[in-house]
């Protein structure tokens, strides 16, 4: 008897360390763990746009187009990656960039050492001015006619709302002054019922707004000049890298003066 379970015992021991090394050295369980880590490798890069902002985000049918669609694209293309545009609130972009909910934003952004303070931002890719937008025949008739006694509309979050609402010593027309609506077509469908007396907005989507109205003009001085970037979030360092790397060829190379000069004229 005693011999009988001394064999089954020896028997046992066996079969398990022949199934741990089976185990062990099974290439497929291997190959296995690695599809699985390639799986987790993100592909898409998401950027977070507010898509009433033409000719640098508007809807074309359902798809979302423009100059920083195209030049996001691009971006993507170089950094082996799809790109996926989600249309959102202008004044929750970089807050969702800051939680990870967007891995960019692109909205015809302005620098500003305000926004610097939450988010990096890459290389500037274009100029923007912000215009003012009045009814033909008002008294308002350059920058110098702007003051606190106006109502001035404007896209909440936007720097026109943030230039214009600041102190009057800091060269602003205070908060009473100004209306923000969540949509620039908003801020112009006010001005057009004569809700407020004036609308300061980039200088090119003012020009498709007094297109789309009749009895509307662009002063002919501007409000400010400032630049256009991509946000990123501070701890994607990484990702800010890239992305300069892909823009700044992409100057070079002439795309993104192409993608300018596709939807603004030279004029």
């Amino acid at each position: 008897m005693k011999r009988i379970l001394t064999l089954i015992l020896a028997l046992s021991m066996v079969f398990c360390f022949a199934a741990c090394g089976k185990t062990n050295e099974n290439p497929d369980n291997n190959a296995t763990g690695n599809e699985v880590a390639d799986t987790t490798a993100k592909t898409e890069l998401v950027m977070a746009t507010n898509a009433t902002f033409p000719p640098y985000e508007f809807y074309e049918g359902e798809k979302i187009v423009g100059i920083d669609a195209e030049i996001a694209e691009k971006i993507a293309e170089k950094l082996g990656m799809t790109l996926k545009i989600q249309d959102t609130e202008f004044g929750s972009i970089i807050a969702g960039v800051q939680t990870g909910k967007f891995d960019i934003g692109m909205a015809g952004m302005t620098v500003t050492e305000e926004r610097l303070k939450t988010v990096n931002f890459s290389t500037s890719y274009a100029t923007g001015v912000q215009s003012i937008i009045v009814p033909e025949g008002s008294p308002i008739k350059s920058v110098d006619d702007l003051s606190p006694e106006l109502k001035i509309g404007v896209q909440q979050d936007t720097t026109g709302h943030i230039y214009a609402s600041d102190s009057v010593e800091n060269g602003g027309y205070g908060e009473e002054a100004v209306i923000p609506f969540n949509k620039g077509t908003d801020a112009v469908a006010a001005l057009v019922s004569g809700k407020v007396d004036c609308v300061i907005i980039d200088n090119e989507p003012a020009k498709s707004y007094v297109a789309a109205n009749e009895g509307l003009v662009i002063l002919d001085t501007e409000y400010v000049t400032e630049n256009y970037a991509i946000c990123v979030a501070k701890d994607n360092e990484e990702l800010l890298a890239k992305i300069n790397k892909a823009l700044d060829e992409l100057i070079a190379d002439g795309t993104v003066d192409s993608i300018i000069s596709k939807y603004i004229s030279a004029e």
